[in-house]
């Protein structure tokens, strides 16, 4: 399959290219359906000659051209409907029928605050020349509205709050936000990419918009909201979050004070914070890629926390010197998993007023984890007379210093 993307060297047109490749050198083979071949990228730097070459040669056309900022409202127009004319009359030149998708916007839908809209306007211009070009052609067109879309390489300080909030807030300057409350539905770019190669493989998810005020099934629309709908006459990508300014935020700054605090927020899979961390972190400058953690030093060797969770305990490094024994100390409820990635070592854990020992002869050779058990006074010992021991280990919980849960005693 040969795909032509207009638009290339834009956000989504980026994203979508570079997937792409993935796609075609066998690097990605979770769409065992796609095979890729040529990718014909299309910007404003190429020649309608080009254009012309590869609408002639490609069997599927994203169409992510347009103009959103432009300096006159009157390039709207121009840049959102008259490119779009001039893609369609050339695959008619060439009699290509391939199947076309079209990236639009739910300003499109000119319901709420965008009813007086020229970019929405725009963008409906071309939609409805895409539906005509269908019918005319018998092409199959996907036509998408889309709404806020976010994720790596968006460029800040142009058209997307999120985009500049997350540039500004990694590099420590100021952002602006009137009104926290302020409601943005977002479609992540890994989410709109899953969606593209269903369109590329012939099942995008349809649907329709029911007008603002429209009832159906007991549901209320507002005319921007999809109606998932087999044979719709548009397409939409199906996973979507909902974020409040003010919670967009505190996240972005939770992650920007993660190297300080060690606490990592919750990221479950899927979830609207694991997909904005990403994005965050894709916005660090040079300088915040890397940080010094704390070490903490004696004579024995150091003890380094890695990483706090919320709700899933906490890591840490445990380096012993040569013939050094650490712990010896007893929780009650706490417990932990001793990890020896380097050097030799034995655990030994004796149950608290009880003589019963066990132990654990461990290596860097032989990666295992050995539970530190609640109510068993527990130590570690190098055995190496030449070599550090170091150890990962994870607690449960996070440390306490008002309530340690720790009891020295020896095994």
């Amino acid at each position: 399959m040969n795909i032509l993307v207009t638009g290339a060297a834009g956000f989504v047109g980026r994203n979508l290219v570079e997937n792409l490749k993935n796609i075609r050198d066998g690097k990605n083979r979770t769409r065992p359906a796609l095979s890729v071949e040529r990718i014909y990228e299309y910007d404003r730097g190429n020649t309608l000659e080009e254009l012309d070459c590869f609408c002639s040669d490609c069997d599927f056309v994203f169409n992510l051209a347009g103009v959103n900022r432009p300096q006159d409202p009157k390039e709207f127009k121009e840049g959102n409907f008259g490119f779009a004319s001039t893609l369609l009359d050339t695959l008619k030149k060439h009699g290509n029928k391939c199947p076309v998708m079209l990236s639009s916007s739910l300003q499109a839908t000119l319901a709420g605050r965008f009813g007086t809209s020229e970019y929405g306007l725009s963008k409906r211009d071309g939609e409805e020349l895409f539906f005509a070009y269908a019918q005319e052609t018998g092409a199959e067109v996907y036509v998408y509205r889309f709404p806020n879309l976010v994720g790596k390489w968006v460029q800040p300080n142009y058209n997307s709050a999120v985009g500049t909030f997350c540039h500004n807030i990694a590099r420590g300057l100021p952002i602006t936000v009137s009104d926290p409350s302020v409601e943005l539905e977002l479609l992540f770019i890994d989410d709109l990419i899953d969606e593209m190669y269903g369109a590329l493989e012939g099942h995008p998810h349809r649907t329709e918009y029911p007008k603002a005020g429209d009832e159906i099934a007991g549901v209320m629309y507002d005319g921007l909201t999809p109606r998932p709908l087999e044979g719709g006459r548009y397409c939409y990508a199906p996973i979507t979050h909902k974020a409040t300014l003010g919670q967009i935020v505190d996240c972005l700054h939770a992650f920007r004070d993660q190297p300080e605090t060690l606490l990592m927020p919750a990221i479950a899979p899927g979830s609207f914070e694991k997909k904005l961390y990403s994005m965050y972190l894709s916005y660090l400058p040079r300088e915040k890629v890397a940080f010094d953690l704390k070490m903490n030093r004696d004579e024995r060797g150091s003890f380094t926390e890695l990483l706090k969770t919320a709700d899933h305990g906490q890591f840490s490094v445990n380096i012993s010197k040569p013939g050094i024994t650490k712990g010896q100390h007893w929780h009650n409820s706490k417990w932990e998993f001793f990890i020896v990635v380097s050097g030799h070592g034995l655990i030994r854990e004796r149950k608290i007023g009880t003589d019963e020992v066990i132990e654990f002869e461990v290596s860097g050779e032989r990666i295992r984890a050995v539970h530190m058990l609640p109510g068993y006074t527990h130590s570690i010992i190098n055995l190496s007379e030449t070599e550090n021991l170091v150890t990962l280990m994870w607690a449960n919980e996070l440390f306490d210093p008002s309530h340690p849960d720790t009891f020295a005693e020896p095994v």
